[in-house]
């Protein structure tokens, strides 16, 4: 019998070439993030009908990742694993509805490059799915998804801006 302990699901991998420097590319991910983030579509807020306020960044090793709600809820998205500025950063990743309790993340990977020319090459990772259990193959099917909105087409744009 197959369970999804015995199944890896494949990473998402996304890359994309954004028109502006390294660090310029880093600052806006990371720094400016609730700039770019559909906060009304793509957040635990959202999932209750409602936009979320904000998006707070402790842009550090061991920093956190929190969305803000309207009525000031925090919902903890993930924590920073690695932190290299400019470079790169690792964190553990995952938030779903208000009601659910997110024991387990998936690991987000995310590298930029420098190409030159004030062009930066910027790869999105997202592995570790099995520790989402049963739900895992959904929850990867959705961020699959997700990321096409959120980071090929509203990050590129923060960083055209």
């Amino acid at each position: 019998m197959n369970t999804m302990a015995d199944t890896k699901l494949e990473p998402i991998v996304k890359s994309i070439e954004v028109p502006c420097g390294q660090e310029q590319a880093f600052n806006v991910f990371v720094n400016e993030m609730d700039t770019w983030w559909p906060l009304g579509k793509f957040t635990t807020s959202a999932m209750a009908g409602a936009p979320a306020k904000a998006i707070r960044v402790e842009a550090k090793k061991g920093g956190t990742i929190t969305e803000i709600s309207g009525d000031d809820t925090e919902y903890l998205w993930g924590t920073f694993l690695e932190f290299d500025p400019f470079g790169s950063f690792a964190m553990d990743f995952h938030f779903g509805p208000p009601d659910q309790v997110i024991e387990e993340r998936t690991r987000l990977e995310v590298a930029f490059t420098d190409l030159g020319d004030g062009k930066t090459r910027v790869q999105l990772t997202q592995t570790g799915w099995e520790g989402l259990g049963e739900w895992a193959a959904d929850i990867r099917g959705g961020y699959d998804f997700g990321w096409g909105p959120i980071f090929e087409e509203g990050y590129k744009a923060a960083c055209s801006a």
